[in-house]
């Protein structure tokens, strides 16, 4: 089950057959089990507490409002309940702290007039590893569609403005009819060991004590193989040899796909890309299995949630 990482638990139908049909879009709309992810600044609606649950409100509800673009049709439950995403970005009440806003981890919680009780927006990625993992995954899915429509609302053959058309999963322009589609992009992260050793690195801004795999986004008519050589010799001047496919993860910040390979260093002497990377490292299994249970006063155990965590637990459990 090694696919089964964080984001990767959606269980909504995506139902792209009633995309095509407005008629059916409306219905499912007034469907009474109808339910709305209301997502505020790319954070969704969360009850507060310790272990907060994805909170889907009527479609009928008042605080819905506040978005000012169709909401997008995600698809159906298990038991055919219809299921979309609101944006309400421009709702100005939930204001928050601008330096926590910033934060590398956005810890606080954002509230506004007519919420339900007990309920907030909080930050995806500060909350992945608390929500359940279909929670996790269709939070992800409606993060996803909805930055893909804040940064593509020009056509990108003429400029002029495009409309959200089939439920929210294309865009078409009104000055020359081309239509967009959602766009992914794949980003190769690498569990790259040399015998007993692994390769980690960090890079600027991060916070200290930071280290994590190599990763970078792959690039045009390149294999995901070939993208894993060509990033840790750009950033580190390691060789890589045999490299295999491992697991992957949607990552909705903005709209990632990370493929996680292992790949085999030739060779261990490291020199530095600056622009790309601070600092990278060799470590041994052994150290490596301390860091992860917070033992090392250098280097602070990966973030639980990330793929990058999850490749590395398998390599120290032997699953690679």
């Amino acid at each position: 089950m090694d696919e089964q990482v964080t984001f990767g638990g959606a269980d909504i139908d995506r139902a792209a057959h009633i995309r095509e049909d407005e008629a059916g879009l409306s219905a499912a709309w007034a469907h009474p089990e109808a339910g709305v992810m209301a997502v505020w600044r790319g954070k969704p609606l969360l009850s507060d507490g310790p272990q907060p649950d994805l909170i889907w409100l009527p479609s009928d509800h008042a605080v819905l409002d506040h978005g000012r673009e169709k909401p997008i049709f995600l698809g159906l439950t298990q038991t055919g309940a219809p299921r979309f995403a609101a944006d309400l970005s421009t709702w100005k009440e939930p204001a928050g702290d601008p330096a926590e806003l910033a934060t590398f981890l956005d810890p606080s919680r954002n509230y506004g007039t007519g919420l339900p009780e007990g309920t907030s927006f909080g930050d995806l990625r500060a909350n992945m590893v608390r929500l359940t993992p279909t929670d996790a995954g269709n939070a992800a899915m409606a993060r996803g569609i909805l930055e893909w429509h804040h940064s593509h609302r020009f056509c990108a053959k003429c400029g002029q403005p495009s409309d959200a058309i089939k439920g929210g999963w294309s865009r078409m322009c009104g000055a020359c009819g081309a239509l967009h589609f959602p766009r992914t992009d794949p980003v190769v992260i690498m569990l790259i060991t040399h015998g007993n050793d692994v390769l980690l690195g960090r890079s600027p801004g991060w916070p200290k004590r930071m280290y994590s795999l190599l990763a970078g986004f792959m690039e045009p008519g390149e294999t995901i193989e070939a993208a894993v050589r060509r990033e840790v010799m750009e950033e580190t001047a390691v060789n890589v040899g045999a490299v295999r496919y491992l697991a992957s993860q949607p990552w909705p910040f903005p709209a990632s796909l990370m493929i996680g390979c292992a790949g085999e260093a030739l060779d261990t002497e490291i020199k530095l890309d600056p622009v790309e990377l601070e600092d990278a490292i060799w470590i041994s299994r052994e150290r490596c299995m301390r860091a992860m249970g917070g033992g090392d006063p250098d280097i602070m155990p990966a973030r639980r949630g990330a793929i990058a965590r999850h490749l590395l637990d398998m390599w120290l459990e032997d699953r690679t």
